[in-house]
């Protein structure tokens, strides 16, 4: 069976379940408290960033620092557990097909239900953006082409951590553990982007770089740049581990 196929099979099972409305609602939980709270973007003025980018980017740090890894941990594991629903997974490992296609399949996946909730999160900035506009009597609203650049940047950085996520759903065998470890890896995060190793711990490359947007449109706030070299050699290598692993881990409980 082909790659494309296995994706073609692999999309058609999440449309039968609920991830995609489990990420809707986290982006709408995740822009509330921007609305309830639009009239404190104009005290960081002194900061040395306008409201409107201080509307944007303070949802994005609260998206990159728990929301959306945390959506990702759940959604992952839900990605992984539709082959457990009457014994799905058996009757795929039953069909003449490569396993390791069938592993990096659900990966591509899982890049496209992140990639959805990023989406959906700039849905609900722009909504969010409108109302705020309308009960301050300022325009909040920023260019397309400006947002999408900030969550791309946000995406690109998050893949690293979402093979390693992957690769927690496929060698652990509880969920519920599985889940466990994945939201306890987000919680260093803050500390881990104030350290000159922060390069080594993926779960933290979404916060940095938002941080570090932070401090390119903060004129009186320094933050440290993001520099390519080390990190992309080494989030390279970390991507290739976790999928390499995931890989040959990938259907062996239910081949015993």
């Amino acid at each position: 069976m082909s790659f494309i196929s296995l994706l073609g099979i692999e999309f058609k099972k999440i449309r039968r379940s609920k991830i995609l409305w489990i990420l809707l609602t986290a982006a709408v939980i995740l822009w509330i408290p921007s609305i309830l709270n639009a009239e404190m973007n104009f005290q960081m003025q002194a900061e040395g960033i306008s409201p409107e980018h201080n509307f944007l980017i303070q949802g994005l740090l609260g998206m990159s620092w728990f929301m959306f890894p945390a959506s990702m941990v759940v959604a992952t594991v839900l990605l992984n557990q539709t082959e457990h629903t009457n014994k799905g997974l058996l009757k795929m490992l039953a069909l003449p097909l490569d396993t390791t296609r069938l592993c990096l399949a659900k990966f591509v996946v899982l890049l496209s239900l992140s990639a959805a909730q990023i989406f959906m999160t700039v849905g609900v900035y722009y909504v969010s953006a409108a109302i705020a506009t309308r009960t301050q009597n300022y325009d909040f609203l920023l260019p397309p082409l400006f947002v999408f650049h900030k969550v791309g940047l946000l995406f690109a950085s998050a893949i690293p951590m979402l093979s390693f996520f992957w690769l927690l759903s496929v060698c652990v065998a509880s969920p519920a553990f599985s889940v466990g470890i994945g939201l306890f890896s987000i919680v260093p995060s803050v500390l881990a982007i104030n350290t000159k190793l922060w390069f080594a711990y993926p779960m933290a490359y979404p916060l940095f770089v938002i941080t570090s947007e932070y401090g390119k449109l903060a004129s009186n706030m320094e933050t440290a740049p993001v520099r390519l070299f080390p990190w992309i050699p080494t989030a390279i290598v970390l991507t290739a581990s976790c999928l390499l692993i995931s890989c040959l881990f990938f259907g062996q409980g239910e081949r015993k």
